[in-house]
């Protein structure tokens, strides 16, 4: 099992995922955030080498709008270099990498302009897995999307669109259960008409299940997995008191964690910690994984 968390480290002093407002778009200043997006990362990663934290999810603004119609820059061209570099710690390291677009990635969008803008988006994401020299392990996560007044419907559009995209993109995505629209059931009835990987959210299955258990649930994903896409991904949390559904807690609950072990006992998988501190919480769950013989 290989730990980690998703895309920022707070100890470090720094960002990898530095944006800019759109209407202050110029090659110079596309140039200039990228470099020091890049330059945070590869420090975040030498970090994470160094802890024995080897499961990392990288911000998908580390190339900001890679996929709008205003980037003229090949960035994947002039930052090939630092990107090999970058693939290379990874692949030292033994690091397993993911990628997660924002929400407003819908691949079974009713609207086929939201569908188009969402593949764009997508083919960034693996133009920039593909440029460190990452193989089929390193994932793009994405939900179902929206319902649409519609379940059968909206599945069923999901498979149609992921038929249609080119096999470099169809090689990277895996899909997420979701806490409110999309169960674990629903992406296991996807991966059998497509054989898309799936990740299992513990927190989401825990708001939004069919009765079966996390063990269930997460030993059906595992088999979605293969040698060439690596062990299962699972995201991990838990409820934040009195907060709303599916808010994270601020902080690693070791016996939540403890029990969570418990409940996987036997099954192997890659360990994403949603957790609001992001490396503490990691580095705490490393030692609990280290205490039990997990790592």
């Amino acid at each position: 099992m290989r730990i980690g968390y998703p895309c920022i480290n707070r100890g470090i002093g720094c960002s990898a995922g530095r944006t800019f407002r759109l209407a202050g778009y110029t090659p110079q200043r596309f140039r200039e955030k990228v470099s020091e997006n890049l330059a945070c990362l590869r420090r975040i990663l030498e970090f994470n080498r160094r802890e024995g934290l080897l499961f990392f999810r990288i911000s998908s603004d580390t190339v900001p709008f890679a996929s709008h119609s205003v980037c003229d820059v090949d960035w994947a061209f002039e930052f090939a270099a630092e990107l090999v570099e970058l693939g290379e710690i990874i692949k030292q390291s033994g690091m397993r990498i993911s990628m997660h677009p924002d929400q407003f990635v819908l691949i079974n969008a009713e609207k086929s302009v939201i569908v188009e803008a969402s593949i764009r988006e997508l083919a960034y994401h693996a133009a920039f897995l593909d440029a460190m020299g990452l193989d089929r392990q390193a994932r793009i996560q994405i939900h179902v999307g929206g319902l649409y007044g519609d379940r059968e419907g909206a599945l069923s559009r999901f498979v149609e669109v992921f038929a249609g995209l080119s096999q470099t993109l169809r090689q990277r995505l895996a899909v997420e259960n979701d806490d409110r629209r999309f169960s674990m059931r629903d992406c296991l009835w996807i991966h059998e008409r497509t054989q898309i990987p799936v990740i299992c959210d513990n927190l989401h299955h825990r708001l939004l299940n069919h009765g079966e258990s996390l063990g269930q649930v997460m030993e059906a994903a595992a088999g979605t997995w293969s040698n060439a896409t690596g062990p299962l991904m699972v995201d991990y949390s838990s409820q934040y008191p009195g907060g709303r559904p599916g808010r994270h807690v601020e902080h690693l609950d070791a016996h939540d964690f403890n029990a969570f072990l418990d409940q996987t006992q036997g099954l192997d998988f890659d360990l994403m910690l949603e957790v609001k501190d992001k490396e503490k919480s990691a580095l705490k769950a490393r030692d609990l994984a280290r205490a039990r013989g997990w790592l």
